[in-house]
């Protein structure tokens, strides 16, 4: 007995017109404003606890221009330099609490706000001081993998110095790990590409 001969289609499109120009270019996503922002992933700290400031910023593609349909994850230690280490992360704060952790997408203009608090220095693994600091994930437009950065403060100048990783950047580079001191809390850019490129760190998965 023989195999039956699956049939054969024919598909007709010689009258669908040819587009006009170049095909326009695609990018993978924007998904990042449909189901991962919460109502209180800025609030890190609560603001009523003591020292509670905005750190605050835009960011920027290769061109300059504010990426409307980012996202911005940051995560920290306290004042005193203690991880949280208890679930509670998708819950908001007490107005003076703190829960190590936040997550903003970005407005129309590309812009981004925390209320948090400063953290203490925390040491590395090897025992070495390190300046307080602030660790940021960004999620952005055409970018299979998010890129990670550091926030330091302009502030804290001699802890700067002597960071084991600030002080490994170039000069000309590193000032784009700094956040600016500015009323009621810091600004921090991020640039994507571009001259300014902000520093990303190359952060190998456990």
């Amino acid at each position: 007995m023989t195999e039956p001969i699956p049939p054969t289609f024919v598909y007709e499109v010689t009258d669908v017109p040819a587009s006009e120009g170049v095909t326009p270019w695609q990018t993978v996503g924007p998904y990042f404003h449909y189901a991962l922002p919460y109502d209180s992933g800025p609030q890190v700290a609560g603001s009523s606890r003591p020292g509670a400031f905005t750190l605050h910023g835009c960011v920027y593609d290769a061109e300059g221009r504010p990426i409307p349909d980012s996202l911005v994850e940051i995560w920290q230690a306290d004042e005193s330099g203690r991880f949280v280490d208890e679930p509670g992360i998708f819950e908001a704060p007490a107005p003076d609490g703190f829960r190590g952790f936040g997550r903003c997408d970005t407005d129309a203009d590309g812009h981004y706000a925390f209320t948090t608090v400063k953290p203490a220095g925390v040491p590395t693994e090897n025992g070495a001081e390190q300046a307080p600091h602030i660790a940021m994930s960004v999620f952005a437009r055409g970018m299979l993998r998010r890129v990670v950065t550091r926030v330091y403060f302009d502030d804290e100048a001699s802890a700067n110095a002597s960071d084991p990783l600030l002080s490994s950047v170039e000069a000309s580079r590193s000032a784009t790990l700094v956040a600016a001191s500015e009323d009621g809390g810091y600004r921090f850019d991020v640039r994507l590409q571009g001259a300014d490129e902000t520093v990303f760190l190359d952060v190998a998965a456990h």
